[in-house]
Parts: C-alpha cells; sequence; structure tokens
C-alpha cells in the first residue's frame, strides 16, 4: 500500500509542479507538458513492479500511434479559444474531434496491419 501511496504522490507532484510552472513561465510548463512524463512514469512504474521489457516496449509503441490522434487536440483547442469560443466550449468541441480522431485511427491502422 505504501507503494501505491508514493507512486501516487509522485505522479500527482508532476501534475501539480507543471500548472504551478505554467502561471510564471508557460514556455517552460509547455516543454515540461510536452515530454512524455506519463508515459515515462507508466513505463518506470511498470519496470519497478517487474513487467518485463517487452510488454514495456509494446506499452511504448501503442502510445506512438495513440499521440497522433491527440495532435488535434492542441491544434484546435487554441485556435477556439483566439477565435472567441467560451473556454468550456472550446475544450469540449476540441476533445470531441480529438475523440472521433482516435475511432478514425484506429480502423485504419488494422487496416495497415498495425496492432493496438
Amino acid at each position: 500500500m505504501l507503494y501505491y501511496t508514493f507512486k501516487f504522490c509522485v505522479s500527482a507532484l508532476i501534475i501539480v509542479l507543471i500548472s504551478e510552472i505554467a502561471k510564471r513561465n508557460s514556455i517552460f510548463a509547455a516543454l515540461m507538458a510536452a515530454l512524455p512524463l506519463t508515459s515515462l512514469l507508466a513505463m518506470n512504474w511498470m519496470h519497478f513492479d517487474g513487467v518485463e521489457s517487452p510488454q514495456i516496449a509494446t506499452l511504448s509503441s501503442q502510445i506512438f500511434w495513440l499521440v497522433l490522434p491527440s495532435l488535434l487536440f492542441f491544434m484546435i483547442f487554441p485556435t477556439l479559444i483566439k477565435q472567441g469560443l467560451d473556454f468550456w466550449l472550446s475544450l469540449g468541441l476540441s476533445v470531441t474531434v480529438t475523440v472521433i480522431g482516435y475511432l478514425a485511427l484506429l480502423p485504419l491502422l488494422r487496416r495497415f496491419g498495425v496492432r493496438l
């Protein structure tokens, strides 16, 4: 139980740290957020938990393919905000388009033999 509490605290600390840094220096916070911190944490926790390297490599490969549709969010959300749309509406539309991107990508990957 202590191990899970440690994992939770380290992971939460990184998120809080990035959000606090963003208040003072958005470019540095964006750089930190752009790093695959969540993926790195997950892979490290898996390694420490004794998960075999091929399974960690599979996760890494799957993350690569699934990052692609998430880029839609980061293109659409700031554009909508700059156009004057409400924050929540912009967020909702951006998430919706991102989900559609995921739904479009998955069959496309299967068609080209990429297994997720």
